[in-house]
């Protein structure tokens, strides 16, 4: 899936679609029959409203104040963990969900090493 321009949560319940096998008609909830996905140019995501200054991402980082850091902020950092961290939400949060969380690859740019496995969109 490509990234540029499109907006993140919408984005991300789409992989988080694929992911579960929603889209297919042999889904059953308590199987893993997603597909792989692999995300590129993850950094060109957008979002609305006033979410690139509001929207909050927080890490503990051993001391007794977590750290924050704004959207705007990790998207220039880390932009493959602004896509993570909203598809791991939309996951089911037990070993299953681990197992299809697996299966999502995320890049910031363009190019990915996946290409001999020749993915489609």
């Amino acid at each position: 899936m490509d990234a540029e321009g499109q907006t993140l949560g919408r984005l991300a319940t789409r992989i988080a679609t694929v992911l579960k096998g929603k889209h297919k008609p042999i889904y059953t909830p308590s199987m893993d029959t997603g597909d792989y996905v692999i995300v590129v140019n993850a950094e060109k995501v957008v979002a609305t409203g006033r979410k690139m200054d509001e929207k909050m991402y927080y890490r503990h980082t051993g001391f007794p104040a977590a750290a924050t850091i704004n959207l705007r902020e990790q998207l220039a950092k880390h932009p493959d963990r602004v896509l993570l961290a909203a598809v791991r939400g939309m996951l089911p949060h037990n070993r299953l969900g681990r197992a299809m969380f697996k299966k999502l690859k995320v890049y910031a740019g363009a190019d990915h090493p996946h290409a001999a496995h020749s993915p489609r969109s």
